[in-house]
């Protein structure tokens, strides 16, 4: 059937490109001519005609001497124009066409038959499913895995400040001294994964959560995962997996965990499941998360990979304008009403900017925050409702807007300049 289809593509597209070509050619020997010889042909009608009237005294001599004149120079540039086509009515050209197409198609076929598996039989889903399970349980073990991957080269540390250096390596000397010290092997994990010595970062941060044992808690075994997956080349392995099971049983939230894990599914030919890992992520933000961006990279084409063509990622949504190093610090120095009129600035700047060029559903709930803890219900109420209006087909979006306490947004505090996030 393959073979079908593919033989009655090639004749299509194989006569879409030698159509017009076949066209420019006069119709390789349909009796069509150039159009520079009907012209020819009318011209030299239109000269007899002029010497007819000439001799029947329709018109003067001077009038046929310009006749002649303005009609033998149309002669001319049709009998110019059927020269230059001329050449083109012989079938040379549709040749080479033909040749050139033929090499190739046959180039094509001959790169199928050598890179491709012509035999291939068609993989019913199962069967997928059960070369993914089988990939998954050959995973090879965190040692393993580590040995296989490119090594790294050392971390530059030319640059680093000396200070900075010597006090970790005298963490280091405290910590070989008390290795059951929690507080040290978590410092430790820290800074070496600063100085980019990964190994040791992943030994502290192992000792960590062995000394936590069950008490460790979900961020501790996340990143105990991710330095392992790391070390790795990339691969979460059986032991790292297990860890983010770990993670995600003690806080289901936890994105790091739930993204890397979205990397073993799809690592492990399961982009069905994956999906929805990294949509629910995508969909819940923030924008800056370091995770978003490689997650926008491959979105739409494991939403394809998953049966879902027809997915659109949500639009970026910028960060929520907030108060800078000099507005803190003039608010700082500020009386109370004179904090208070700042205030009463940037949410009235934030409330002509929503009014005139809109907004995120977390501004405008932002807003509404603020002017509540301004006093100003009624006008929140009024605003309120417009958001209603404005987002009532986002149920989603109306969710964010009307959600009570910091989901509604924090608003804008007498300290703090023109709001935070929620």
């Amino acid at each position: 059937m393959f073979w079908i289809v593919a033989a009655a593509i090639t004749a299509l597209v194989t006569s879409a490109i030698l159509a017009p070509i076949r066209r420019a050619k006069g119709g390789l020997g349909s009796g069509s001519e150039p159009a520079a010889a009907y012209d020819l042909r009318v011209y030299r009608d239109q000269l007899t005609e002029v010497e007819r009237d000439l001799e029947r005294g329709v018109i003067q001599p001077e009038d046929a001497v310009r006749l002649r004149t303005e009609i033998g120079r149309k002669v001319l540039e049709a009998d110019r124009r059927l020269s230059q086509a001329a050449p083109a009515t012989g079938r040379g050209g549709t040749v080479w066409a033909a040749a050139v197409l033929g090499i190739m198609l046959a180039g094509g076929i001959a790169l199928y038959l050598r890179e491709g598996v012509p035999g291939a039989p068609d993989m019913p889903l199962a069967e997928r499913f059960a070369a993914a399970d089988a990939a998954y349980r050959a995973r090879p073990a965190q040692a393993e895995a580590e040995a296989a991957a490119t090594p790294r080269t050392a971390p530059d540390l030319s640059e680093a400040d000396p200070d900075y250096l010597a006090m970790v390596d005298q963490l280091r000397a405290a910590v070989a001294r008390n290795p059951d010290d929690l507080q040290g092997q978590q410092l430790l994990a820290t800074h070496e994964l600063r100085l980019g010595n990964l190994a040791a970062a992943r030994d502290a941060q192992a000792r960590l959560v062995a000394l936590q044992g069950d008490q460790a808690d979900a961020g501790q075994l996340m990143q105990l995962a991710s330095l392992m997956v790391e070390a790795a080349g990339g691969l979460v392995t059986p032991e790292a997996e297990a860890l983010l099971a770990r993670a995600l049983a003690l806080d289901p939230s936890q994105p790091q965990a739930r993204y890397l894990q979205g990397v073993m599914l799809i690592q492990n030919g399961r982009p069905d499941r994956a999906f929805p890992v990294w949509r629910r992520l995508l969909e819940e933000g923030p924008e800056n998360a370091p995770w978003i961006p490689s997650i926008r990279a491959a979105i739409i084409e494991l939403a394809w990979l998953a049966g879902d063509d027809e997915y659109e990622p949500p639009a970026p949504v910028a960060a929520l304008p907030g108060p800078d190093a000099e507005a803190l610090a003039l608010a700082e120095d500020m009386t109370p009403e004179e904090r208070q009129e700042m205030v009463e600035g940037m949410v009235g700047r934030l409330q002509d900017r929503l009014a005139t060029e809109g907004g995120a559903p977390e501004e405008w709930a932002q807003l509404i925050g603020s002017l509540r803890l301004l006093g100003r219900d009624e006008q929140a109420d009024a605003i309120l409702d417009e958001a209603r209006q404005r987002f009532a087909e986002a149920p989603e979006a109306l969710a964010v807007i009307e959600a009570p306490g910091p989901g509604a947004g924090e608003g804008v505090d007498a300290g703090s300049g023109e709001g935070t996030a929620p």
